[in-house]
């Protein structure tokens, strides 16, 4: 049995901004994204390989998180192109009319909620997978049990290939983005900090905090150690702040019980419903499961 959790916010923008022609609905709304979303997660619910049983759907709506009164720059809701940000209500309900959870985030990130996932059901099932490319996510992997899955790259990445690629492990991913930045956030991380570095010290160290401010005492030396050891002295208020914005909040107040979550096939009568009111006939006939 596995519990399969998908990044809404992600498939939604890839659905947008796709090599694939426009959609609008009958009304003249653009619809490209909304309907890309569910010829995704169709194609996700057909794939033998992947065997979904229990699956769930997480969005931001809005943006705009708690995390924006801990840090200004933090990513929000400008600079959404506003014929996307007009389907995020939409993009729910078409998840809904396929017979999928979807979990809409107001105050946390999308994010959020599929870290909540993972912690909450990863004993209950056989494996959780995480279906985003977003490196945020590779904090919540957990041996073979919670693994990332990139379906444009057909990877899988679980707790021993997170730590091979990266140099260290999920539980210090937070840290090294405090260090290194996140530009798809908004925080810089600190300057002279790369990705290197940053997964070079905390490969030793595991987290900022245990990093010696004494650069003497390092047991690994960077290019610059002096200068690094100086940096992190200075901005330590800083690289924790940076911290808390890229630590996912895995208590997320979510009700549902796996049991909520089992796919039991595609509601035929409100999924062909809602076809009639996009204009997507030809979607009728693509699922092969119905409740």
């Amino acid at each position: 049995m596995r519990l399969h959790l998908v990044d809404g916010t992600y498939e939604l923008y890839r659905a947008h901004y796709a090599p694939r022609p426009d959609h609008r609905e009958p009304s003249g709304r653009d619809a490209k994204a909304t309907v890309g979303i569910v010829e995704s997660l169709l194609s996700l619910l057909h794939d033998a390989d992947e065997a979904v049983t229990h699956i769930a759907v997480a969005f931001d709506n809005p943006i705009r998180s708690f995390r924006n009164d801990l840090y200004l720059p933090y990513k929000s809701d400008e600079g959404v192109p506003p014929e996307l940000r007009s389907q995020f209500d939409a993009a729910e309900d078409a998840v809904r009319a396929i017979g999928v959870t979807a979990w809409s985030m107001h105050e946390y990130e999308a994010d959020d909620g599929l870290a909540t996932g993972a912690r909450k059901f990863r004993d209950q099932v056989d494996q959780v997978r995480i279906m985003t490319p977003d490196k945020d996510l590779g904090q919540c992997i957990r041996g073979d049990r919670v693994v990332q899955v990139d379906r444009r790259q057909k990877k899988v990445t679980n707790e021993s290939a997170f730590r091979a690629e990266r140099g260290i492990g999920p539980d210090s991913m937070a840290d090294f983005l405090a260090l290194a930045g996140d530009s798809a956030d908004g925080f810089p991380g600190l300057p002279g900090f790369g990705k290197k570095t940053a997964a070079l010290l905390l490969g030793a160290y595991q987290r900022i905090e245990q990093i010696p401010a004494d650069v003497s005492q390092w047991t690994v030396k960077p290019r610059g150690a002096v200068q690094l050891a100086a940096t992190l002295v200075e901005h330590r208020d800083d690289a924790l702040l940076y911290r808390k914005l890229a630590t996912l909040i895995d208590t997320v107040p979510l009700t549902d019980s796996l049991d909520d979550l089992k796919f039991n096939g595609v509601p035929r009568e409100r999924f062909e419903q809602w076809c009639d009111e996009l204009g997507v006939q030809r979607l009728k006939t693509v699922p092969k499961r119905w409740q």
